[in-house]
């Protein structure tokens, strides 16, 4: 009796990951397209009187729209480089995707520590953004070199932890409307601007520092995984 096996081509394609099994992209990209559509017109009319945040100086509006338009950009690049079946059937697009979102969000980083530092909404904002804005660059950077480095396990951890910082925006805005629900009705007549800088302070730490802890989670829930899958090999 003779028996047949597949050729490898064929297990090649059933070990790599299809498009369905991650049914979290998908949705992501619907929220962060969403999320730029409404976010990116007034920073793209030129016009500052459409901003939504009150511009301190005559330039600040300048900064914050080519920030906005950058960070958007790296969002968008995010829903693709996060999706493992774009990421394994396209790989030249992967890295020439990956290097976009690179020289994009460094300088959407550096300008953020700009608007950090001149920030309307108040000191606690301030320190959270000025924290989060040379970690979100540190974690970029650190992530292109181990790619560079061909050490591509150590890539994928540092670029997980730059893709939870870049998405950070949209739950900052989340948080955001939840404080301003939670503390808007006990607000004492004429305090408006002591309940702004508080929403803000707590939308801004809240904003990043939840997600980053997510994605820690998540990485070190798959070494986990990994760990009992060698131990049950063996």
């Amino acid at each position: 009796m003779t028996t047949t096996t597949a050729p490898p081509v064929r297990r090649e394609r059933a070990s790599r990951p299809r498009w369905w099994r991650r049914p979290w992209v998908a949705p992501l990209a619907v929220v962060a397209i969403a999320f730029v559509a409404f976010s990116l017109p007034p920073y793209v009319s030129l016009d500052p009187a459409q901003s939504r945040v009150p511009p301190p100086y005559p330039w600040y509006y300048a900064v914050l729209s080519v920030h906005v338009v950058l960070g958007s950009i790296a969002m968008l690049a995010c829903c693709l480089q996060v999706w493992p079946w774009f990421r394994q059937r396209h790989r030249r697009a992967h890295r020439v995707v990956g290097r976009v979102y690179v020289l994009i969000q460094l300088p959407a980083g550096v300008l953020a520590l700009v608007l950090a530092w001149v920030t309307p909404f108040g000191p606690v904002a301030m320190a959270s953004s000025l924290l989060m804005a040379p970690l979100w660059m540190a974690c970029t950077i650190t992530g292109w070199r181990m790619a560079r480095q061909r050490r591509f396990a150590e890539h994928r951890r540092w670029m997980v932890r730059s893709f939870a910082l870049t998405m950070s925006i949209i739950t900052n805005r989340i948080w955001g409307v939840v404080a301003m629900v939670l503390l808007a009705p006990s607000t004492p007549a004429g305090g408006e601007q002591q309940l702004m800088q508080t929403v803000a302070g707590l939308s801004t730490w809240l904003g990043w520092t939840i997600p980053l802890l997510v994605a820690e989670w998540w990485l070190q829930r798959g070494d986990v995984a990994r760990d009992r899958a060698r131990v049950r090999a063996r």
